[in-house]
């Protein structure tokens, strides 16, 4: 069964590591990189879950973004003896597997935040024996939402032409979203997918991109993109050249503060709900349930995590005009 965590917004900067007592539990947050708005909001869950317990630390790890660096964190703090459990936000989805399984082997717990660890992205079950919990949803699920998202908006238009905003091709996550985007518009002729730029989830990557995009396609309808660092981008390359934003649809994934707002002002159309923060807090309960013997579910869906809608418009924001997201941006 699904535990029903809910959590209100929490600014919190990376904290410094804190002494340990012997008898403490020492959780170690590998965040597929610090510097990402995303993981600190998963890290700001961990932390104020943290702190509800007197015996528990935690600490975070900066991935970098590389799949060699999480690994070796991964190799590095299983030898080291000093954590009871890792907490991992993937690089690399399926290369990690083995460094993990090694960790589990050697008695360290493991948790997976964002998506599940294995091949089978689509698969929330444990991949990996002995993980204990993967606080995750199906991204084709949150993909399919956006896609059809943008489908209602095409409808009356024809052609729609799309240009999509991808983080990397290279990570099998962003793969499996762009496959789906392309599977829901194979199903809608009017739509053609006029360009695909990847953001790498920085919003001066997105707006070389999107620059790139629209020097062959200035005549665009929609920007799909998969985050809203990537909308971010894509704003400021409209902008400079000359294009109202406010006139094609725009939608992102992620749900920031940033992007609430622009929605909010008419800027942007939409974005995917995501709830980091309350992503962080379960996973560190439930990993320290679990180190105190107790039973503990093995999938905790993300979308379980608050009582919103999948696809967030300026419908819904202005009949909740306190909410605030889980991240700035």
């Amino acid at each position: 069964m699904n535990l029903p965590f809910k959590t209100a917004l929490l600014c919190s900067a990376i904290a410094a590591p804190v002494t340990a007592m012997a008898d403490d539990l020492n959780i170690a947050f590998l965040a597929a990189s610090s510097q990402n708005g995303f993981n600190q909001a998963i890290f700001a869950g961990i932390e104020e879950a943290a702190a509800k317990y007197d015996d528990v630390n935690v600490e975070i790890f900066d991935g970098e973004f590389s799949a060699t660096t999480q690994f070796s964190q991964v190799e590095d703090l299983t030898a080291g003896g000093r954590f009871d459990a890792i907490i991992v936000t993937p690089n690399d989805t399926v290369g990690i597997a083995t460094a993990l399984e090694d960790a589990i082997a050697q008695g360290v717990e493991v948790a997976a935040t964002l998506f599940p660890i294995g091949p089978e992205l689509t698969n929330m079950e444990p991949q990996v024996e002995g993980l204990t919990v993967t606080v995750a949803s199906d991204p084709s699920i949150g993909a399919r939402k956006q896609a059809e998202a943008v489908a209602a908006y095409c409808e009356d238009k024809d052609p729609c032409k799309v240009a999509v905003l991808i983080g990397q091709l290279i990570y099998p996550f962003d793969n499996l979203r762009n496959d789906t985007y392309k599977a829901v518009f194979a199903d809608h002729p009017n739509i053609e997918i006029v360009a695909t730029g990847e953001g790498n989830y920085s919003p001066e990557t997105s707006m070389v991109a999107m620059q790139d995009i629209l020097q062959s396609n200035p005549d665009i309808n929609v920007v799909l993109a998969n985050a809203d660092q990537h909308l971010m981008g894509a704003e400021v390359a409209l902008a400079d050249a000359g294009i109202d934003i406010s006139s094609i649809y725009t939608i992102g994934g992620g749900l920031n503060q940033i992007t609430v707002d622009g929605i909010r002002a008419g800027t942007f159309s939409a974005t995917l709900a995501q709830f980091p923060h309350s992503m962080g807090m379960a996973a560190l309960d439930t990993m320290v349930t679990s180190l105190k013997g107790e039973e503990v579910p093995n999938w905790i869906d993300e979308f379980s995590l608050r009582d919103m809608p999948a696809v967030v418009d300026k419908d819904w924001l202005d009949a909740h005009p306190d909410f605030e997201a889980e991240w700035q941006g």
